[in-house]
């Protein structure tokens, strides 16, 4: 059977159009918000999530998801309950899923029980910052077997001979980090990413998509230019943030989504 994220990523190659992925911290600002946002999320037009794992020690996340993670964090969210709400979520959508979180909590569960329980929940990736494709091959393995894609970073300091192996250890897509540095929204991306991506794309061929500081409807335009997809993030964790305490939070914010959504579709 194939990958939800597979799929998805033929399915839009057909229509020639590129993927809009969105990601939110799991659990912020509570559980049952995270799991209408992301049944929302589908019909604003989004064609991948990302549900973050809160950590306590985000390495590359910025001052928005760092604070989002503080919260969902003091909510006692963890692996358990995120993947519960996935397997909450697959009761009433198909969208494809990817779990974005840091090495730690899956070191914890477990590598071969976390994929499993991950493939049984409804995950259908995981994204691991702080894992290189070269110290992962255990997890990898564990993945494969339950027929989850594992998604690696390529940045602007990437070596040719690094690209070749990320884009050989990576599937489902690849990350490309737009900029040096953490996640966050950017008034301006760096001028020479489009040539960037162009490049990465010579050592592959499957979908390389681009986050970090990607924010506005321009931004994501010119990054569709010449990426396979749109990663956004920080921008939609404010938005959910300005309104976590509104009865309206899951309209407000995925009716931003929807508009972020569609500049690119």
């Amino acid at each position: 059977m194939e990958n939800k994220i597979d799929l998805k990523f033929k399915e839009l190659e057909k229509k020639k159009k590129k993927a809009f992925i969105a990601f939110i911290t799991a659990g912020d600002p509570n559980l049952s918000v995270t799991e209408k946002l992301v049944l929302a999320f589908e019909k604003a037009g989004v064609d991948i999530v990302e549900l973050g794992v809160p950590f306590s020690d985000p390495l590359a996340d910025g001052p928005t998801i760092q604070a989002a993670s503080q919260r969902a964090l003091k909510k006692h969210v963890n692996l358990e309950s995120i993947l519960a709400v996935v397997k909450r979520i697959r009761q009433r959508s198909q969208i494809p899923i990817a779990l974005m979180t840091y090495y730690n909590p899956v070191f914890h569960y477990g590598e071969d029980r976390f994929t499993a329980k991950a493939k049984a929940s409804g995950v259908d990736g995981l994204i691991i910052p702080d894992l290189p494709p070269e110290e992962g091959h255990n997890l990898i393995r564990a993945a494969r077997q339950d027929g989850l894609a594992t998604v690696f970073f390529l940045s602007p300091t990437t070596t040719s001979e690094r690209m070749r192996r990320v884009a050989k250890s990576s599937t489902g897509f690849i990350y490309y980090v737009s900029l040096t540095g953490v996640t966050g929204a950017r008034r301006q991306l760096p001028g020479t990413l489009r040539r960037q991506v162009e490049l990465a794309k010579r050592f592959t061929r499957k979908p390389v998509c681009v986050g970090f500081g990607v924010s506005t409807p321009a931004q994501i335009r010119a990054v569709a230019a010449a990426a396979d997809g749109v990663i956004v993030g920080s921008a939609i964790v404010n938005a959910i943030a300005k309104q976590k305490n509104s009865k309206n939070l899951v309209q407000h914010v995925s009716s931003f989504v929807q508009h972020l959504a569609g500049s690119l579709h």
